[in-house]
């Protein structure tokens, strides 16, 4: 019998030779140094997917009558009602201060008022704070896709758009497909010409100094410290360059050339998601489904999406809508129960993933970004309810990102204007 049989491996386990350390994935034999622990921290990493839409959702298809864990499944939730233990329906929240309809896109993760404004400055979102924290233990820090068009919600601490990738086939490709050997270290020297860069400038730095008075040395004592934090980006993205990328058993997907079938390129861009969580390529990912503003390929379905979602109460228009809507939502359920049926560290994928399927728009017809669409599923938190806030005086939602912060492990107590974890959202 080996030795790897005989004892239980620890979590952190490291393969050493030749002055290199190689962290394990997380394996069945590990043990679970902290099982049964009240409050304590669970062994798998934390991961988080938001999944966002350009054309809201029926409020009074997607929202139960009853408030509470005993309340009757709504028209988009009939379907998704056998993993009810699995989310949790979030009604009367929303962004406070951000208005801008469609505009209020680039509000969705910052939650920042100046995104709907079009003009003023965004600030970071919560994709990427997580990213900026946690994102160094993987390939990619984050993963920034959608289903059409570049813009996303996705924003950089300076407060600059993430393009989305929309093809499914390049995410494969980045995540699974190896580049060829001179593709592969023209990277590693493009990687080792900015650190050389960073030498430099340091180099420099250090003589002007002398020069220097007080505050000026600690502005720079400032500057030396974003330096080597760069420099061990630099050092962990070359190390990355060298190393083979994941091998899945799956043929790169082709792309839907029907830019109107929202249901079929939702499905196909949720299995590249559970694919780059599945292989821990990333742990922070961020989806924006947008809104197609032709026929959808949907029986029953004769306008056009972006057509619908402005139904000004018309029962065939209504009709229609609740038809797409309804597989939307269906999408996202099963996206749940795949990610429930791969094995992780203390469960499955979905116990240690936090997803969320949101709007800007809590009414599309007249472009009201009050009382926001949120299922919130996965992530160990204590699901299986309906939280129903006040429909004319919302909750704060940007509280649901303090309690998304806090689930990855990060200690704040703030995000935007959330100031609190969210009321009645327990964790597990």
């Amino acid at each position: 019998m080996s030795f790897l049989a005989m004892k239980k491996l620890p979590r952190r386990t490291l393969l050493r030779g030749a002055g290199v350390s190689v962290a394990v994935p997380w394996l069945s034999a590990m043990e679970k140094a902290t099982a049964g622990a009240k409050g304590s921290a669970p062994l798998a990493p934390q991961r988080f997917v938001s999944m966002t839409l350009g054309l809201g959702l029926l409020a009074s298809e997607l929202n139960p009558e009853e408030a509470g864990r005993d309340y009757k499944p709504s028209q988009y939730l009939k379907k998704i009602d056998d993993i009810r233990d699995s989310f949790t329906v979030i009604s009367g929240s929303s962004h406070p201060g951000v208005k801008g309809g469609h505009l209020a896109e680039a509000s969705l993760l910052t939650a920042n008022p100046a995104g709907g404004t079009g003009g003023a400055r965004n600030s970071i979102s919560i994709d990427q704070l997580m990213a900026k924290h946690l994102g160094d233990a993987t390939r990619y820090p984050s993963l920034v896709v959608g289903s059409a068009g570049s813009n996303s919600p996705s924003y950089t601490e300076n407060g600059a758009m993430i393009p989305a990738e929309t093809s499914p086939s390049a995410v494969f490709a980045k995540l699974f497909i190896d580049d060829a050997k001179d593709e592969k270290a023209q990277r590693v020297r493009r990687v080792r010409h900015g650190r050389s860069i960073m030498d430099l400038v340091a180099s420099d730095a250090k003589q002007l100094n002398r020069q220097l008075g007080a505050g000026d040395k600690r502005r720079l004592d400032q500057y030396f410290s974003s330096v080597r934090d760069l420099e061990v980006r630099l050092a962990k993205s070359e190390a990355w360059a060298k190393r083979p990328k994941p091998t899945v058993d799956r043929k790169r997907p082709v792309d839907i050339g029907n830019s109107n079938d929202f249901i079929g390129r939702q499905k196909l861009m949720s299995d590249m998601i559970r694919l780059a969580l599945q292989t821990d390529s990333t742990r922070f990912i961020s989806y924006h489904l947008g809104g197609s503003g032709g026929v959808l390929p949907i029986a029953g379905v004769e306008e056009g999406y972006h057509a619908l979602s402005h139904h000004g109460k018309d029962e065939k228009k209504l009709e229609q809508l609740t038809l797409i809507e309804t597989e939307i939502v269906a999408t996202w359920g099963q996206f749940l129960r795949d990610l429930a049926s791969v094995e992780d560290a203390e469960g499955n994928l979905l116990n240690n993933t936090s997803v969320i399927l949101t709007s800007n728009l809590g009414n599309a017809s007249n472009h009201d970004t009050r009382n926001m669409p949120v299922l919130l599923g996965g992530g160990r938190f204590r699901h299986g309810q309906h939280l129903a806030f006040d429909q004319k005086n919302n909750y704060p939602l940007p509280n649901l990102y303090v309690s998304l912060l806090q689930r990855m492990g990060l200690p704040m107590d703030q995000f935007a204007s959330g100031t609190s974890t969210m009321t009645g959202l327990e964790m597990t």
